[in-house]
């Protein structure tokens, strides 16, 4: 896939000219679009990555291993730098079976069946009869093979599906916002505001926030700075940043966690599901067609489906990260395996998930499990972003001073502007009634 990674203003400007759009406006189309095609073009910078200053393939890696004795070529291991795919087959069939053993007569017959090298590469492919004292098939893997697996994964379907999904949604939302526009206050800013949410809550909600996305580019840059931006930045430059952002990631993910716990505890009760978030959902929240404003207490089913997405997709980060800080203390998946197994899903009744992992093993299906949902998650952001700042008109006052405009309380969350005026009144009442 690929999407044009350069775009000359003048092309933006013939674009955007015809809309009646402020400068501010045209900008923020303009970065969705060019932050967004930038990750659309991730993966084809990774594929490409180096090729400058690799020596272009002009051996056939099969046409030159007789000159090797059947060993590794020079060619083999330029494809793998690539990252192009190498043919191991010429080193997993020479394990030593004892029909390929020499005669005994010959020189080297008296060796048996196996040689030193063919041990190793029993052992290195998981294929030798190796007996420990332990009787456990786990502590039996001396050379654990998966790790190539792992490492083809996050650097293939993961990180490629990934870019494409961030690259995606922010294409999405620069189209929806060329043609729906900012969702404005239908009746005009009141200039009477109504007290939203209290500083604990914005610490709670700009403590998550501000951890996300502190985790989410440290995350970016981990996946795909040897890929991408070490070409960039060079050798030193990246080395000293992965440094810093290892740490930061590590570190701010207790901050994460802890605005986390926080949001929950303080909103879990108002974002229960009630009847109106039916209407509020099959009415698309008044989002997509104008004069249309559904019912709705202090939060509708949009943000409860965005609380919901950060609590349940937070939480398994958090658990998976940890598990990543401490695979020794906190293994997270051979439990997680044995109970799919016993319950007898996603398999079928011939084949169980393994249930006894090396600490490494663990560590290499959380990371795949991390940065998936982490995906995920910044999906769901870039949305809840795009609507609290440039895509909706007074939201972002909500969790900045606290407070909101009367007027788009009313069109947004008109049961709960009910509810407060309804007990502004009755506090006056009370007031008003003279002393016994």
């Amino acid at each position: 896939m690929f999407v044009p990674s350069m775009f000359a203003p003048s092309m933006f400007a013939s674009v955007l000219a015809p809309l009646k759009m402020s400068f501010l406006k045209r900008l923020a189309v303009v970065s969705l679009i060019i932050i967004g095609t930038a990750f659309l073009n991730t993966p084809m910078m990774a594929q490409t990555s180096g090729s400058a200053v690799r020596p272009p393939e002009s051996v056939d890696p099969q046409a030159a291993r007789p000159g090797t004795g059947g060993a590794q070529t020079l060619e083999d291991i330029l494809r793998r730098q690539r990252g192009l795919p190498v043919d191991d087959a010429f080193r997993r069939a020479q394990i030593g079976a004892q029909a390929n053993a020499d005669a005994i007569t010959s020189p080297l017959g008296t060796r048996g069946a196996a040689s030193d090298s063919d041990i190793f590469r029993q052992l290195r492919f998981g294929v030798g009869d190796v007996n420990v004292s332990t009787g456990r098939p786990v502590d039996a893997i001396l050379i654990q093979d998966g790790g190539m697996r792992w490492l083809e994964w996050r650097k293939g379907p993961v990180a490629r599906y990934g870019a494409y999904a961030l690259g995606g949604t922010l294409v999405l939302l620069a189209v929806f916002y060329l043609i729906r526009g900012r969702i404005k206050v239908e009746h005009g800013l009141s200039g009477i505001l109504i007290h939203r949410f209290s500083a604990i809550e914005r610490f709670g909600h700009w403590l998550l926030a501000v951890s996300f996305i502190l985790l989410a580019l440290t995350g970016l840059w981990l996946l795909f700075g040897r890929t991408v931006l070490i070409e960039w930045f060079g050798i030193e430059l990246y080395a000293q940043i992965s440094s810093a952002g290892k740490w930061l990631h590590n570190n701010v993910a207790w901050a994460f966690m802890a605005g986390l716990v926080l949001v929950f505890f303080q909103w879990v009760l108002q974002n229960l599901p009630n009847r109106h978030d039916l209407i509020w959902l099959l009415k698309g929240g008044g989002i997509f067609m104008k004069g249309v404003h559904p019912p709705s207490k202090k939060f509708n089913a949009g943000q409860k489906i965005i609380f919901w997405s950060v609590i349940l997709l937070g939480v398994s980060l958090s658990v998976s990260g940890i598990s990543l800080l401490f695979p020794f203390e906190f293994p997270l998946f051979a439990g997680t395996f044995a109970w799919l197994n016993e319950m007898g899903l996603l398999v079928g009744q011939n084949f169980n998930l393994p249930t006894e992992l090396q600490p490494h093993q663990e560590m290499q299906y959380a990371q795949l499990w991390h940065t998936i949902v982490a995906f995920i998650m910044t999906v769901i952001i870039f949305a809840h972003i795009y609507i609290g700042s440039v895509g909706m008109q007074g939201a972002f006052t909500a969790m900045g001073s606290g407070k909101v405009d009367k007027n788009w309380a009313r069109e947004h969350h008109d049961l709960w502007v009910a509810k407060i005026e309804a007990e502004q009144a009755h506090k006056l009442r009370e007031t008003a009634l003279p002393a016994e």
